[in-house]
């Protein structure tokens, strides 16, 4: 197994699912008590929402490139990007540290088209909603995005993240939030909805919804480890 390498931090409440998922999803193709051979880098949740807020996406390359090189150097032989937002930089950082990485975008359009979709509902940060990184991925697999139509909608679920999700927090009322805005989705023809954060499968799941929803904290890791057992 090749070993995997993940920049964490981003936050450490989803670093938590991932270390979780990539351990149990090892388990799952190699049984016994076969575990990841992985490294977790953890950086500082506060710089990389403040270099976000002020659309420094340089500053956010070079702390994400740093981190992704310190765990080349400890040996990782793929990264992985623990945030849908970090992929802003995805492919300047893979090209400047020479690993492979394993895109959350790829690896959750290839999801969507494995279901068959053509148009779905897509929660994240303000970033990952309203640039178009995220969305033009998708497009490239022949999938429309829709977002929260209301800007109070999408910065709901924002402040959700920086001060709740992020946190650790789980709270019943920003669960029902979070569900009138995808039925709102919904009402607008999204045939399926993309946690586009990895804080939001913290608090959203395949339980509340007929449609398919796709959590892309599991996706990521799905996709990393088939590519560490190769």
């Amino acid at each position: 197994m090749k070993k995997i390498g993940l920049v964490g931090g981003i936050s450490w409440t989803s670093t938590v699912d991932y270390y979780r998922f990539i351990n149990l999803e090892t388990n799952k193709k190699l049984g016994s008590l076969n575990f990841a051979d992985c490294i977790i880098c953890s950086v500082n949740f506060e710089h990389f929402r403040n270099f976000n807020a002020q659309h420094d996406w340089d500053a956010t390359y070079r702390l994400l490139t740093d981190a992704a090189f310190s765990l080349k150097d400890a040996g990782a032989e793929l990264l992985m990007l623990g945030a849908n937002t970090a992929h802003i930089v995805a492919e300047k950082i893979a090209g400047t540290v020479g690993l492979p990485l394993i895109d959350i975008r790829e690896a959750t359009a290839a999801a969507i088209k494995n279901k068959r979709l053509k148009k779905v509902g897509l929660l994240g940060t303000v970033y990952t909603m309203e640039l178009d990184f995220y969305k033009d991925k998708l497009s490239e697999y022949g999938i429309e995005v829709i977002i929260p139509e209301s800007n109070a909608d999408r910065q709901y679920i924002e402040n959700s993240l920086v001060y709740e999700l992020g946190k650790g927090i789980i709270l019943p009322e920003t669960k029902a939030v979070y569900k009138k805005i995808i039925d709102k989705l919904l009402q607008q023809g999204a045939e399926g909805i993309v946690l586009g954060c990895t804080e939001i499968p913290l608090i959203i799941s395949q339980d509340d919804f007929d449609v398919p929803v796709f959590n892309t904290t599991l996706i990521h890791v799905q996709a990393a480890v088939d590519h560490a057992l190769q």
